[in-house]
C-alpha cells in the first residue's frame, strides 16, 4: 500500500507550486458516514444526513479547498442491492461517480465491518482503475484491536493506496485523509470559485433539506416514497426570499401523515427547514409548503431528470 500521485512534480518546480483540481467518489452502504464526511470535510452542509439509511438519492458535489487543491466531493448513493426502480437508478448513479472520478474513497462503518454489501463493494471497486483509500469511519466507537483485525482482513481482500481511520461527527482523522486527497489529485485549475462550497443549486440544496426534516420528523416508510420540489424561489426587495415546495407522496393516506393533526406535523417541518436554508442562505425565509399526490411519481421519467438520475430500464 503506497500513496500513488499520478502528477508527480520536481522539489521547487513551476508545477509544484500549481493548483490541483479533481473528483473525489465517496461510495459504501448505505448509512456508512458519507454525507456527514461530505460536510466535514466542505465544513458546511452540502449533503443530507439522516439516521435513516438510504437518503442521498442523487450525486451531491461538495467543495473542500486545501492550499491550493480543490477537492470536488461526490457524495454517492449508498450501494445496496436494489429492488424498486428508484433504487436501481441510485446504485447505477453510485458506480457512475466512482468510474468517472480521479480517485475513491470507500467509506466503511468499522462498528459492523465487512457486511454482504461491503463485500460486493470491494468486488466491484478491484474493477475501478482509480487511486483508492480505503476509510473506517466510526472509529470511535469500536476496540483498537477490532479495528486492526478489519484493516487486515479488507488488506486481504483488495489492494488499496491508503487506508484511514476517522470519525466523520467528531472531526477525527480527517486532516491525514483530506491532504492524501490533495496531493493526489491532479494539477489544473480550480473548477468553482474559492467561496463555492457545492454545485447543487439552491433550489435543489433547499429541497433535499426539507426532505431531511421529513426523515427526521416521521419514522414510517413514507419518506422513501416521497420526494420534495421547489416551484417558486423569490428574491424580496426587503432581502429576504420567498420559497414554494411541494412534497409529493403517493396516496392520500400518505399526505395524510406528513400533514399531521391539526396540520401539526407540517408545520414542524417547515419551521425546521426554514430555520436551516435561512442559515444556509445568510437571509431571511419565508418558506410555503404543499403536500400533494401524485400516484406512482417513482415511475416517472422526469422525477429522475430532475434527481439528477438516469431513468433505469
Amino acid at each position: 500500500m503506497t500513496d500513488h500521485d499520478p502528477h508527480p512534480a520536481e522539489p521547487g518546480s513551476q508545477a509544484s507550486e500549481a493548483t490541483r483540481c479533481g473528483f473525489v467518489a465517496l461510495i459504501g452502504a448505505p448509512n456508512a458516514g458519507k454525507s456527514t464526511l461530505t460536510n466535514a470535510l466542505v465544513g458546511s452542509k452540502v449533503s443530507i444526513v439522516s439516521h435513516k439509511v438510504q437518503t442521498t438519492r442523487s450525486l451531491v458535489r461538495g467543495i473542500a479547498l486545501d492550499g491550493a487543491t480543490q477537492i470536488i466531493l461526490v457524495d454517492t448513493p449508498g450501494i445496496f442491492a436494489p429492488k424498486r426502480r428508484l433504487e436501481k437508478a441510485m446504485v447505477r448513479s453510485a458506480w457512475g461517480g466512482a468510474g468517472d472520478a480521479d480517485a475513491v474513497v470507500l467509506l466503511i462503518d468499522a462498528r459492523v465491518g465487512l457486511t454482504e454489501e461491503v463485500e460486493a463493494i470491494l468486488r466491484g471497486l478491484a474493477e475501478v482503475r482509480r487511486p483508492r483509500a480505503i476509510v473506517l469511519n466510526k472509529v470511535d466507537l469500536v476496540k483498537r484491536e477490532n479495528l486492526l483485525g478489519l484493516a487486515q482482513e479488507i488488506a486481504n481482500r483488495i489492494s488499496f493506496d491508503r487506508l484511514f481511520m476517522i470519525s466523520a461527527l467528531q472531526g477525527d482523522g480527517l486532516k491525514e485523509l483530506r491532504d492524501w486527497l490533495a496531493g493526489i489529485l491532479p494539477y489544473g485549475p480550480w473548477l468553482y470559485p474559492e467561496d463555492q462550497i457545492s454545485d447543487a443549486p439552491m433550489r435543489m440544496l433547499a429541497a433535499e433539506i426539507t426532505r431531511e426534516k421529513l426523515f427526521l420528523r416521521l419514522h414510517e416508510e413514507l419518506p422513501y416514497r416521497s420526494t420534495v420540489e421547489t416551484e417558486s424561489w423569490q428574491e424580496r426587495k426587503d432581502g429576504s426570499v420567498r420559497i414554494e415546495q411541494t412534497i409529493f407522496v403517493e396516496r392520500e393516506s400518505q399526505r395524510k401523515i406528513v400533514l399531521g393533526k391539526g396540520g401539526e406535523t407540517i408545520k414542524a417541518i417547515s419551521s425546521a427547514s426554514r430555520a436551516e436554508i435561512a442559515e444556509i442562505l445568510e437571509q431571511k425565509v419565508h418558506l410555503f409548503l404543499f403536500v400533494k399526490v401524485r400516484e406512482n411519481w417513482a415511475d416517472d421519467p422526469e422525477r429522475y431528470r430532475e434527481m439528477g438520475l438516469e431513468f433505469p430500464d
